[in-house]
Formats: structure tokens, sequence, C-alpha cells
């Protein structure tokens, strides 16, 4: 059974809801949300809480009877003529940009466009707000002598490594834990990455992480629940330290980029948080 659009104000007196969408019995709607239509909202989707879909959104109907459906995400928002495909999820906060053709789920607060969509950027400010974002630091251009600077989220940090440069060959070098400030218990390289895919999007309870790209370069979103910013790693004599909580995306990868991972701790899937919301639950008390 289809709703109506009279029965949808009835039902969902907080939203705003254009004359022609349509929601089948089943779909979950929170408050507060705009639907402009025309559109239909099949059984299976569920919105969050402030969610706004523009003007000619398509919900693609699920094939199989799974439940999966298409989940929006609170404070999300799907501009005019997205198609959103089935079984994915958008992500809280997330900005699907006009006419994108949605095929895989999308990271909360990620913005994307394109057919098919590809993550283009992170919006400025978290779906709960306050979230202040100084923008895109370029490593390169704030240090400019071997040393230590904070980003200006949590305790994250960028480090200038020595580095020597000769005629046979350059070098860069670290100590630990004197340059990099534990002692790395395991590490990991990430390569041959797709330019539109992005890695991490998770925090660890416990452990550190110290990254270097040490060739090419990729861009790494910090964020510790209360502030968020962006990372340009393009030299293999910059490190960057995400402490304990530290919320770290990569993504923006050169075709040529080879990201070394230094860890504090030996792999533990129980020391990962790998939903943001959990993460925001978990760090805005320690914020506030």
């Amino acid at each position: 059974m289809m709703i109506t659009h009279p029965e949808l104000k009835q039902r969902f007196p907080n939203g705003d809801f254009g004359p022609l969408v349509f929601v089948e019995e089943g779909a979950s709607i929170a408050d507060d949300c705009a639907i402009v239509g025309p559109t239909q909202i099949w059984s299976d989707v569920r919105i969050g809480l402030k969610a706004i879909l523009g003007a000619n959104v398509v919900l693609e109907k699920s094939r199989s009877n799974d439940g999966q459906g298409i989940s929006i995400g609170a404070h999300s928002r799907i501009d005019s003529g997205a198609v959103l495909c089935q079984n994915i999820t958008i992500g809280d906060g997330a900005h699907v940009k006009a006419g994108a053709v949605v095929e895989q789920s999308v990271p909360a607060n990620a913005i994307v466009s394109g057919v098919p969509a590809r993550i283009i950027g992170y919006v400025e400010s978290a779906p709960q707000g306050g979230l202040n974002v100084p923008g895109t630091i370029k490593a390169k251009g704030i240090l400019l002598q071997e040393g230590i600077t904070p980003v200006g989220v949590g305790g994250v940090t960028l480090h200038h490594l020595k580095s020597v440069q000769d005629m046979r060959g350059d070098l860069s070098v670290g100590e630990f834990p004197k340059d990099i400030p534990f002692e790395p218990k395991r590490y990991f390289l990430v390569y041959n990455v797709p330019s539109e895919k992005t890695r991490g999007e998770h925090a660890h309870h416990a452990c550190h992480q110290f990254l270097i790209c040490v060739h090419g370069s990729c861009a790494v979103v910090v964020d510790d629940g209360s502030s968020r910013c962006e990372v340009l790693l393009d030299a293999p004599d910059i490190g960057l330290h995400l402490p304990p909580l530290t919320w770290g995306i990569q993504y923006k990868y050169s075709s040529d980029a080879v990201l070394l991972v230094f860890a504090s701790h030996y792999y533990d899937a129980a020391d990962y948080i790998r939903h943001y919301s959990e993460f925001l639950d978990i760090t805005r008390p320690q914020s506030a």
C-alpha cells in the first residue's frame, strides 16, 4: 500500500513533503525530513533524521527480499536527479551531488559526484554540527624545517623527518620513539589504489598510527569528533601521527602512491571502531 501526500502530512507532521511523494507501507522516515519529489519511497527504504531529498531523486527498488534496501543517513543531502541504486547506505551527513548515480555505499560526511559516483571531498561540518574545519593542510607548505606541528584536530601532529639530499640519492630517516612517538609492532603498505577509492574509515581504541606517503601523494581526513581537517601527504620525509580515538580516512591517491603505516599494536579486530556513529558516541562526551 502506498501512502499518499495527505497521509504523509498526517503521519509525519514535522516533515516537508512534495505533492508527488509516495511512500510504500513499511518504509521508515525520521522526523524533520524534506523530500521534494516526485519520488517513490519503497518499503525497505530507511531515511534518517533531517535528511533532504531534492527533486526527481530516484531510489532503485530492491530485486531481492533480503530487506536490506536503501538506507539514507541522518542530516544527509541528496541533490536533484540523483539515482541511488539498490542495497546501499548513504552515511550520516553525506552529500550526493545532482545527477550522480550511486552504485556503492557512501561514507559518513563524504561528497560524491559523477556517473558512477565517486568521492570528491568531505563536507565542512559534521551532521550534528559544531565541527571546526580549517581546510586542506599541505604538509610541504607549513613544515619548512624539522619539527612537529599540531594540525588542530585532537592530538594529531605532522612530523618533518630528517632528510638528506645527495648526488648519489636522497635519504629520509626517523628513529623510534624519538621522531615517531611510539615503538611499532607492525607496519603495512597501501598501494595500487584506484584514485576514486577510499581507505581507512575507522578509528582505534588504543592503537597509534604513523603515516608516510613514501611515493606519490594522498590526502588524509582526520576527525576527533569535534573538529576535522584534511592533510595532503606528498613527500617521503613528512609523517602524520594519528593517536587513538582519531577517525581517519585516506583518499585522493595519486596513481603512483605508496602509503607506509606504522602501528603501535598488533592487529586486533576488537580495537577497531568502524561505525562513525559509534565513534561520536565515544568521543563527544570527552570533548564536551
